[in-house]
């Protein structure tokens, strides 16, 4: 959301925030890990789970078109890593209501995973 203050390392990728409308609070952490888990809290824990979950459940090859669904699951459950037992009554609960796609739908482009 427009006026939301994104915390970033120093990367030049980032550059646009503040033209796009954000308030950028860019550190440049030159590799000190103190520097970052103070800057970015827990960031290399989510990273490290991600890349490990990707390249274990998926053996490293996952869909670029596919790549928000991927995401919403890796959220879903790091989010309930904890508890267990809560992700399979919310997986569930959701798959209940939830129309889910055709085949046809899923690759054909047509159908988008909500965010």
């Amino acid at each position: 959301m427009a006026g939301s203050i994104i915390r970033t390392d120093g990367w030049h990728g980032y550059s646009d925030l503040t033209a796009m409308g954000y308030r950028h609070n860019a550190l440049t952490l030159g590799g000190d890990p103190e520097k970052a888990e103070k800057h970015l809290p827990m960031i290399h824990l989510v990273f490290s789970n991600l890349k490990t979950w990707i390249n274990g459940t998926h053996h490293g090859r996952i869909e670029p078109r596919h790549l928000q669904a991927y995401l919403n699951e890796f959220v879903f459950r790091f989010n309930r890593r904890f508890y267990p037992m809560n992700s399979f009554n919310s997986i569930l609960g959701i798959s209940a209501r939830t129309v889910p796609p055709t085949y046809a739908q899923l690759y054909s482009g047509e159908w988008t995973h909500a965010a």
